[in-house]
């Protein structure tokens, strides 16, 4: 709208006011700001004089005269101007209380539904706990049965090898051993070692016999011999020697297969194997029983009725199980069937083989 006066809208010369005004629709389609009744709309025929010209310039043909600006204010008076439409809504001082009422409403829905959240999950937690629980003693139990049931199979085969005299089958525990063992000869003696326990970290393999088979060499500063099986014979030197104990440890560079020895102490009355070189004759093999545990000159000997002489000594004696039980070392002179024998335990605190 360009500027100037129209009757319609007597304020709508683009200058503003200090404050806004409601503004209104009027029956005539425009958005004007009523002030107070519109004067009569006309049948305009003719123009109506420019403004700041006089009437003497010429009078318009049926028009009204020039109206003055002042007639018409630009600025409202104070309060609110009436008008004839529907009445504007005038937001009320309730409406923000009833917004802080709504966000408190669903804070308080926020605040039921994590509760809820929560005790589901507290109520998911403990049900799990108590599964759990279940399944523990579940496992407890079951342990407790399998223990008990071995426990059982245990003792019935105790009870078993003792009633069959350990079962000992000679010719397989011989034909399992045999390679294990070899005759042992140095320039002044001749006896029996067997191959025992780990692997050394060199590689090689670790052999026990008796000291007093090596003495005499190892005494006069030797400390190679030859270890012979199977009409072969391979080198082997002394690396330790335990005179208090009878026992000596030889090393080799070849491969053998190792023995095995017993965990448990053998029973008085259980049969046993031993193999050895008597007199030199390399893999005899003779049967017998435990016969009783001695202390002789301070140092604890097993006792058995297995036949052996000399050449046996530094051989091993077997059980059932094909292990190592001990190492024999002496025999009654004037008696049959009175072998002695060092411990298996003996020799493994004494040397770092087992």
């Amino acid at each position: 709208m360009t500027a100037g006066y129209d009757p319609s809208n007597p304020v709508a010369s683009g200058t503003s006011d200090s404050y806004d005004r409601p503004r209104h629709t009027d029956r005539f389609g425009e958005d004007s700001e009523r002030l107070g009744p519109l004067p009569p709309r006309m049948t305009q025929t003719g123009a109506f004089p420019a403004a700041g010209v006089s009437p003497a310039d010429g009078p318009a043909t049926g028009g009204f005269p020039a109206q003055p600006t002042s007639a018409w204010p630009v600025s409202a008076p104070a309060g609110p101007a009436p008008h004839s439409g529907p009445p504007h809504l005038v937001q009320h001082p309730q409406q923000p209380a009833a917004g802080r009422g709504r966000s408190g409403v669903l804070a308080l829905v926020i605040a039921v539904v994590l509760l809820v959240v929560v005790g589901v999950q507290a109520a998911f937690i403990i049900r799990l706990e108590s599964r759990l629980d279940k399944a523990e003693k579940a496992a407890t139990a079951a342990k407790t049965t399998d223990e008990t049931r071995l426990k059982a199979l245990e003792d019935r085969a105790d009870k078993l090898e003792a009633k069959t005299g350990g079962n000992l089958d000679a010719a397989a525990v011989a034909e399992s051993v045999r390679p294990s063992v070899f005759r042992v000869t140095t320039k002044y003696a001749t006896g029996t070692s067997f191959a025992l326990g780990k692997a050394p970290s060199g590689g090689g393999t670790n052999l026990i016999t008796n000291y007093h088979v090596v003495q005499e060499a190892y005494e006069k500063g030797e400390r190679d011999v030859s270890i012979e099986r199977t009409n072969q014979r391979f080198p082997a030197k002394i690396i330790e020697a335990h005179p208090d104990k009878d026992l000596a440890l030889l090393h080799t560079d070849e491969e053998f297969a190792r023995l095995v020895p017993a965990a448990q102490v053998p029973k008085v009355g259980e049969p046993v194997l031993v193999v050895g070189a008597p007199l030199g004759l390399e893999d005899t093999v003779t049967t017998g029983v435990v016969s009783a545990f001695r202390s002789m000159s301070g140092e604890d000997l097993m006792q058995f009725d297995a036949a052996i002489n000399p050449g046996n000594s530094g051989g091993p004696v077997f059980n059932a199980k094909k292990e190592v039980v001990g190492v024999a070392t002496l025999k009654a002179r004037e008696a049959e069937g009175i072998g002695l024998a060092i411990p298996i335990s003996v020799v493994c605190q004494t040397i770092s083989i087992c």
